[in-house]
């Protein structure tokens, strides 16, 4: 890495009398990108009593059908556990990279996420959001997120595509499911830096929690409890992250947007108060996430009005709706971009 400091990745680097530099020391003087270590004290304290209480449970409640509704909590506390490990990856707990990479390798084995894995792929979506090119979050075999996308889709492929809309949140219970594999396929594939360690944090959690499961239950309720926990943990995934972006523009090959507007133009909030913020772990302050990832968490409310008046005063349009609407935006979206293949099948 150069000495050279990109706008792209990094916006404290815009020229000092540009607007956006105004909006950042604005945001610098409030605290707002000042670290915030006992709130993510608290909230990892918190997340460790609900993993104690439902290690507990799982004991105690021993070889019963009572253990789906473990499952069901424990997807909650899995994707609590991974919003950490996101925070982690953008640097919003520690300003030291190690501090940072210590709590969310932590949390990815935790999950089965691979920290090291997930972090360099969503880099490449944070610099290139809805880029189609660019950003692997909209690189999905199944599904396409624009209509150029839809006429390239063929086979099942194809078929799942023409009907993604009602798809959609049946496809997000594979969703934890496919980000573990993802990361050992590259671990298998010696994409990932040093291996061993990364082969630990992933393996050896992953054989535990299967150990654990199959000698408390029965096979069949094993095999059930891991289906209910993996598949809600996929949705809740997966439901977290759809309002961000998906439905907004999409930037095409060519396309070139400076940082504030390739970010806020691609990014939709979801509004609703702090139990949304708790439900979708800050995600839903996408625009101020994206315009500033260091961001701490907690802050990104607070930072939220200031961003949306400057948004407001120099006519960039400024995207939030209800967590309810955010979804039927998505579907919508979804189904046109499929259009192509239905007007073919007639």
């Amino acid at each position: 890495m150069t000495a050279t400091r990109d706008s792209s990745t990094d916006p404290t680097a815009a020229p000092r009398g540009s607007d956006f530099a105004q909006l950042t020391r604005e945001l610098k003087a409030a605290g707002l990108l000042d670290r915030r270590h006992g709130y993510y004290l608290v909230r990892m304290s918190l997340n460790a009593l609900m993993l104690g209480a439902i290690a507990v449970t799982f004991v105690a409640l021993g070889d019963s059908w009572w253990q789906l509704v473990t499952a069901a909590v424990l997807a909650v506390a899995s994707t609590q556990l991974a919003f950490i490990g996101h925070d982690a990856g953008h640097r919003q707990i520690f300003r030291s990279h190690r501090h940072n990479d210590v709590v969310g390798r932590l949390h990815g084995s935790l999950t089965g996420i691979s920290y090291q894995w997930w972090v360099a792929k969503h880099n490449r979506h944070h610099a290139n959001p809805n880029h189609e090119d660019h950003d692997p979050d909209i690189e999905i075999h199944a599904l396409a997120f624009s209509r150029a996308q839809a006429a390239d889709k063929r086979g099942v492929y194809a078929w799942i595509t023409k009907h993604q809309a009602y798809l959609f949140f049946p496809l997000l219970t594979a969703e934890a499911v496919v980000l573990r594999i993802s990361g050992l396929v590259a671990l298998a594939r010696r994409e990932l830096r040093a291996p061993w360690r990364e082969m630990a944090l992933q393996v050896v959690p992953l054989v535990a929690y299967l150990a654990a499961v199959f000698v408390v239950l029965s096979p069949v309720k094993a095999i059930v409890f891991v289906v209910v926990h993996q598949s809600l943990m996929g949705v809740y995934l997966g439901c977290s992250f759809a309002p961000n972006h998906k439905g907004m523009p999409i930037i095409g090959d060519g396309e070139r947007l400076d940082h504030l507007h390739k970010q806020v133009l691609t990014s939709r909030n979801v509004t609703g108060g702090r139990w949304v913020d708790a439900l979708l772990g800050g995600l839903n302050h996408q625009v101020e996430h994206h315009l500033y990832p260091h961001m701490p968490r907690p802050n990104l409310r607070r930072a939220q009005p200031v961003v949306e008046d400057f948004c407001l005063r120099h006519g960039i349009p400024y995207s939030k709706t209800t967590l309810r609407h955010s979804y039927g935006e998505v579907l919508r979206h979804l189904h046109d971009a499929g259009a192509p293949l239905r007007t073919s099948a007639r």
